[in-house]
């Protein structure tokens, strides 16, 4: 098994067939097929369903296509450390939407002014689906918001978040979960780690009663509670990107409003481009924004 077998292999699984495949790696189609057709003589087991329109994986392909991204990409930072060259290839992030608004503009673009070469893929999502993106392999490192409990992961922490409760201007003072009454509740889907917090606040009984709104944008939340809808929960640092529309805020006791958002990533796997963002991270340059030393926990 080869490592030229191993990228046509990824190439066909990641575009879906070889025609797009053969277009990419700029080969001809019948070369990688029969490159393909060889790879699974090799193994002794087909690596892909094949129809009339796409090829999906098998679950072979399946396993096999988690050690190849592997060692690829460990062939490609070992070809970087040797020839000292700066880090290159692709870095797969993922982060809460509240994060990647307010906390890394500054720190992505620092970090692509540094490593021009590293491909930067960022994917938005919950507390709980970046978490287990991370451990499946399908995320580099992604920023959370609670310091994950599988031990396949390890942490370190880096902006420390205030929580808000957000109104429309209209609402009365919310100082108790009493203050919501009538309410509904707006907030990303279920996994985040936000949402979470509101409802240990609110309590299980009073949640039950009320109207729940789930949106995937923490604009259209915003908009949302601004027009009257409901009540929901952000981070400060959220807030002052959003001075366009105007809400009114309520604090949340010091136990549910701190908390710290931690980056995360496989512990036995940190690619040479993971390793230089997360340097970077631990001594931030000027331009940079958010940037904290901490203790890494396993």
């Amino acid at each position: 098994m080869e490592l030229g077998d191993l990228h046509i292999f990824k190439t066909v699984a990641d575009e879906g067939g070889i025609i797009k495949a053969a277009r990419k790696l700029h080969r001809v189609q019948s070369s990688v097929s029969t490159r393909i057709t060889q790879l699974e003589s090799s193994i002794g087991t087909p690596l892909f369903h094949r129809d009339s329109r796409r090829l999906t994986l098998s679950p072979a392909g399946e396993r096999l296509l988690a050690y190849a991204d592997r060692l690829l990409r460990l062939s490609e930072e070992a070809r970087s450390a040797v020839s000292g060259s700066a880090p290159c290839g692709v870095l797969r992030l993922g982060a809460l939407e509240s994060t990647a608004a307010s906390r890394l503009p500054r720190i992505l673009a620092s970090y692509h002014r540094a490593y021009p070469a590293v491909s930067i893929r960022l994917t938005t999502g919950t507390n709980d689906g970046l978490t287990v993106a991370v451990a499946a392999r399908a995320l580099d490192a992604a920023f959370v918001a609670e310091k994950p409990s599988n031990r396949e992961l390890s942490s370190v922490a880096l902006f420390a978040e205030r929580l808000v409760i957000i109104s429309s201007l209209a609402h009365g003072a919310i100082r108790r979960p009493q203050d919501t009454e009538g309410d509904s509740v707006i907030a990303f889907p279920d996994g985040c780690a936000y949402r979470r917090i509101l409802q240990r606040w609110l309590g299980a009984r009073r949640l039950s009663t009320m109207p729940l709104l789930e949106l995937s944008s923490y604009h259209a939340i915003f908009a949302c509670v601004a027009a009257g809808a409901g009540i929901a929960v952000l981070p400060e640092s959220v807030l002052a990107t959003m001075q366009h529309e105007q809400v009114a805020r309520h604090p949340l006791p010091k136990v549910y409003a701190q908390l710290t958002t931690p980056l995360v990533w496989r512990t036995a796997e940190r690619s040479f481009a993971l390793g230089a963002l997360q340097e970077m991270l631990r001594n931030p340059r000027p331009e940079t924004n958010g940037g904290a030393s901490a203790r890494t926990t396993a």
